[in-house]
């Protein structure tokens, strides 16, 4: 069964950090862009951040650059997000997600947001207190 498994979420006070970790089973991932992205009750995904296949190429949202840091162990099949500075509107349920296409070319990191990503994770909660 092809699956990926977020864990890592939690509660944390305001100013706090946390490290989500999104395991992939079923098969290899690592020719696949993997994306993090969050959902708030009653509205749409958000997309978080985003790392090509080889790790080489990121991108992040402006409500998380220099905060979150995306990284990727392609021999664990896993893939992290480092979330530093947390504040109370990063609550929210976390997902990763995986690129529906192998080895895509990634010239420019901002195409990482629009995937498309074909497989998501069943999401870990993350509150932060204020």
């Amino acid at each position: 069964q092809v699956q990926l498994v977020e864990s890592g979420g939690g509660l944390v006070q305001a100013g706090g950090s946390l490290e989500l970790s999104c395991a992939a089973s079923g098969r290899t991932f690592s020719t696949y862009a993997m994306g993090w992205f969050r959902q708030v009750p009653g509205k749409e995904h958000e997309f978080v951040t985003a790392i090509n296949w080889s790790g080489g190429v990121t991108w992040y949202a402006d409500s998380v650059k220099g905060r979150f840091t995306i990284s990727r162990d392609n021999a664990k099949n896993t893939v992290y997000l480092q979330m530093n500075s947390l504040k109370p509107e990063d609550t929210a349920v976390y997902y990763c997600a995986a690129d529906t296409v192998p080895f895509r070319r990634t010239t420019q990191g901002q195409s990482l947001a629009g995937g498309p990503y074909g497989l998501w994770g069943q999401g870990t909660l993350v509150i932060v207190s204020s």
